[in-house]
């Protein structure tokens, strides 16, 4: 009994180590209101819902105790009963009570997880707009019907449990019989089932009705790539008066159960039972059977337009894709010329960086030490009106270079340090990133600010910081180690001895209960994403999946958007957040990913705009759209934790942006949804795709083109913007259909504006496959990327940006050069297109000059070696050969030292001088007539 006990006070209080370092957290973020708002409700909905079950089942348990015969009809079936008759007698009362609590636990516990669902029923808000089937405010489906559905089955669960444990406790005590003479049931077993299975019809009608209204939101198989939601012909002329036919039936089934309780005999309701059933067939399944095969399928687009004009307009709505600005574009460019030439500037800022692909380039030129890391995909921001790539020089456990100990892990190693910046439009002459903030500690263009990074994308592990414990800050260009000591104010105090106990139960680290390194001032840092600090303090929101930092008011903050969603707005289709929003970049980097993925919405909005504090871990919300009801609805239920939207500084809000996951949502359903008519619709001849990334290896699975972040400017508009864009083909064809593009300045008075350029299906204009095609397919090209590939290199295609341009349309594309052995990619090339006109140079000016007339092209292969002044001194061919091996195993071996002391310019010279030494073999191999 004593181990027992003691087993007992052991899983309680790891029960309770999880919950107190919950609460712990919580406090130390300054978020206490939102877990005790969802501790209490869930407690609160726990007990109702638990008591409520058990209080039913239990009651009539005891009812149908209370009504057995006084006396068991003398058969073997009894004879037998009352062997288990006697074994329960001493103990009915406790069994009475433990089988109404274990189910009041076990429904006590589902219920708490509908904590979400009670507090937007409790704290919903009016949409004011109103469904057009209904017209039922749109705050009925969102907030009011999800809970009333969930009532509707907690009364079902109930009734059922209480009719089976009644049935069996009736058939225990001889109230039912089976094999005995006489009457199958006692009249009070009749009357006592007879009222619970009326009360079950009762909750059925009212399951009809709530139907009526769940037609609404209803999922349909309509020819769409879509999950298509709302009425159809077939649902407002059949299924609806069918239900409204079947909640009266069902009434009145109801009340002839009911009526048992005079009448004792089962024959009515059985009858209105049958009925019933018979209704819900020939009424519920046969009749819109009918209905649709007679009716719909020989004119189905004229029946069906009225509804899918009702979705097209509520799908636009709950989208927030209703203002898009879908205009016809020719997509023939102006004649190229010196005018064109200089409109390019004026234009677009073209991003030749690339972060997805320069991160290693970062990595190379800007990790200084092994523990430091970048992300896979940088980001892109800006500062001013320069569109700059920016990453943080983030920890990395894996590459600590000392001994891995505990010590090390999680006390000496625990930070970052510095954010590193390149201009996105320029590169250096060896093609690496041109740095506006670099090195270690930075110096740069962002000035002073606080280069620490304690909670980063990549920061996963806990620390231990603040103790008697220092910790390594940076290494200077001395190779000196420099410590620090955290002095925020972020995580838990690990002073107190519970809370140590605590956080080792919870970690599975005895170490911290007992180890030296812990003392007055330490603190616990954990939970350390962007994400998963957003996430926790605000559980009812959809985080983004790229968080990206900027240095504001001289800190460095992660800015984090938010979603508010719901999946039942009416007619409006629904789409999986996960398939939607994933693109080439996410099937390789699945840090990527939305969190909620696999949700399931049919709205969505931008609501709020959250920062993370690099160094203290501050989470601040700020609301975004001010007009959003189901945000207000979670500032009713959770006050206090979403700050207004005049909070935000204008440092700040220079830094915000139009988000990737919505923008890839909105273009998903534009695919469909930007036409303007039913028949359109319907047909599908004006259906889009989103086109594949065309840019990725042929031997990868293909995945959707990412949307790019670019300063340009639309037709019709006298300035650039910075933008958020994206292109769109025919569904099932490669040329382009349309090119899309959204307002992402936040600071602008058209912010979110989405204008959409048709392209012409009478004149096709190539799209990006094709473009891409035709790059690889031009000889001079060609044979330049087989140069550039030469040796040990790999060439690399960067992100295919489009710009309408003097009414057609420009590609750009930079090419890289990356090492097998080493992960350097450099900008090498960059190819160009406009109309029919195709270059491929050095550089983008070159390229735009080569493209408008300014320039003629280079040939594209390698350079003529020079020749000799004096060819009667050319040593004899032999000797040639061997001089130019040796040169340039001499030059790869130059190289080798010029990247390991990551000497670019050195590193540029050796490799001209090894291009240079294999074209002189080449020609001495050849002099020789190939004899060698």
């Amino acid at each position: 009994m004593t181990l027992g006990a003691l087993a007992v006070l052991a899983i309680i209080f790891v029960m309770f180590a999880g919950f107190w370092t919950d609460w712990l957290w919580y406090r130390s973020v300054n978020y206490s209101s939102v877990f005790t708002t969802q501790l209490w409700t869930k407690i609160g909905l726990f007990f109702v819902f638990g008591g409520l079950m058990a209080l039913a089942v239990g009651l009539n348990i005891w009812l149908a105790h209370r009504l057995r015969p006084p006396l068991s009809a003398m058969s073997l079936e009894q004879e037998s009963l009352d062997r288990y008759r006697m074994n329960i007698a001493p103990y009915k009362k406790w069994l009475l009570i433990g089988i109404a609590l274990l189910i009041g636990l076990i429904s006590g516990a589902s219920a708490a997880g509908q904590w979400r669902t009670w507090l937007m029923w409790v704290n919903g808000v009016s949409f004011h707009q109103s469904d057009p089937q209904f017209h039922k405010d749109i705050s009925f489906y969102a907030f009011d019907l999800p809970w009333y559905r969930f009532l509707l089955g907690f009364g079902f669960a109930a009734v059922v449990l209480s009719l089976i444990a009644a049935a069996l406790v009736h058939y225990l005590y001889g109230g039912l019989r089976v094999s005995s003479p006489g009457a199958r049931a006692t009249s009070q077993a009749t009357g006592h089932l007879a009222v619970l299975l009326g009360v079950f019809v009762g909750l059925k009608a009212v399951a009809y009705w709530l139907d009526r209204y769940g037609l609404a939101v209803k999922s349909s198989g309509l020819r769409s790539a879509h999950d298509w939601t709302g009425l159809r012909y077939v649902d407002a002329n059949a299924y609806l008066p069918a239900k409204t036919i079947l909640f009266a039936i069902a009434i009145i089934c109801s009340l002839l159960f009911f009526a048992t309780l005079w009448r004792r005999t089962w024959q009515l309701p059985l009858i209105g039972l049958g009925l019933m059933a018979l209704s819900a067939i020939l009424i519920g399944g046969l009749y819109p059977a009918i209905v649709q095969n007679f009716q719909v399928k020989p004119n189905e687009q004229a029946k069906e337009a009225p509804f899918i004009a009702k979705n097209l307009k509520a799908t636009k709505a709950a989208y927030g894709i209703d203002e898009a600005q879908v205009e016809d574009y020719s997509g023939e460019g102006d004649k190229p010329d010196d005018a064109l030439r200089q409109d390019v500037d004026r234009t677009a800022s073209i991003r030749l960086l690339d972060p997805n692909i320069v991160s290693g380039t970062f990595q190379q030129q800007q990790q200084v030490r092994s523990y430091y890391q970048f992300p896979g995909t940088l980001d892109v921001d800006r500062y001013g009106e320069q569109d700059t790539v920016v990453g943080l020089r983030e920890l990395n456990v894996s590459g600590i270079e000392a001994q891995k100990s505990w010590i090390n892990t999680h006390f000496r190693y625990t930070h970052g340090f510095g954010v590193v910046a390149a201009k996105g439009t320029e590169v250096t002459s060896i093609g690496a990133p041109s740095y506006t903030e670099s090195e270690l500690p930075p110096v740069g263009q962002l000035g002073d600010y606080e280069p620490r990074v304690y909670y980063g994308e990549k920061t996963s592990q806990y620390s231990i910081v603040g103790g008697p414990q220092t910790e390594i800050d940076y290494i200077d260009k001395g190779g000196n180690e420099k410590e620090y000591s955290y002095a925020g104010t972020s995580g838990v105090s690990l002073s107190n001895p519970v809370n140590r106990l605590a956080y080792a139960l919870s970690f599975s680290e005895p170490q911290i209960m007992y180890s030296g390194a812990i003392g007055d001032g330490s603190r616990i840092l954990y939970n350390r994403t962007p994400k998963q600090r957003v996430e926790a303090v605000a559980p009812w929101l959809t985080i983004d999946g790229d968080p990206y930092p900027a240095v504001v008011d001289g800190r460095i903050q992660w800015i984090v958007d938010a979603y508010t969603t719901i999946n039942n707005y009416p007619y409006a289709s629904r789409t999986t957040l996960g398939d939607t929003t994933s693109d080439s970049l996410t099937n390789v980097d699945d840090q990527r990913s939305l969190i909620a993925q696999q949700n399931k919405v049919n709205y969505i909005r931008n609501s709020v705009k959250a920062t993370v504090d690099a160094y203290s871990g501050d989470v601040k919300l700020y609301e975004w759209d001010t007009e959003d009801p189901v945000l207000k609805t979670w500032k009713k239920a959770f006050p206090g934790t979403v700050e207004p939207r005049s909070a935000i500084s204008d440092d700040l809000m220079n830094h915000l942006r139009y988000p990737q996951d919505l923008f890839k949502v909105q273009r998903e359903l534009l695919t469909q949804y930007h036409v303007k008519t039913a028949n359109q619709f319907y047909s599908g001849s004006e259906r889009w795709a989103v086109p594949n990334d065309p840019t990725r290896d042929r031997s990868e699975a293909p995945s959707a083109v990412p949307p790019y972040y670019l300063s340009m400017r639309m037709p019709g508009q006298e300035d650039r913007e910075f933008s958020l864009t994206t292109t769109f083909t025919p569904n099932g064809r490669d040329n382009l259909g349309a090119f899309m593009a959204v307002n992402a300045d936040a600071t602008s008075s058209g912010y979110g504006t989405i204008r959409v350029l048709k392209l012409p299906s009478t004149n096709p204009v190539d799209g990006p496959k094709q473009v891409q095609s035709k790059f690889n397919a031009d000889q001079q090209i060609a044979e330049t990327i087989r140069l550039l590939r030469g040796g040990d290199s790999e060439v690399e295609y960067g992100n295919l940006l489009t710009v309408p341009l003097g009414g057609g349309l420009m590609y750009i594309e930079p090419v890289y050069v990356r090492g097998k052995q080493v992960d350097l990619p450099l900008l090498k090339k960059v190819l160009v297109r406009y109309g029919d006109d195709m270059a491929f140079e050095d550089n983008l000016d070159e390229a735009l000059d080569v493209i408008f007339g300014a320039k003629e092209p280079t040939t594209g292969g390698p350079e003529e070696p020079e020749k000799p002044e004096k060819p009667a001194e050319e040593p004899p061919a032999n000797q040639s050969l061997e001089d130019a091996v040796q040169d340039a195993v001499d030059a790869m071996a130059a190289s080798d030292d010029a990247l390991a002391k990551k000497d670019l310019k050195g590193f540029a010279d050796a490799q001209e001088d090894l291009r240079k030494a294999l074209e002189r073999a080449e020609a001495a191999r050849e002099k020789a007539g190939g004899r060698q």
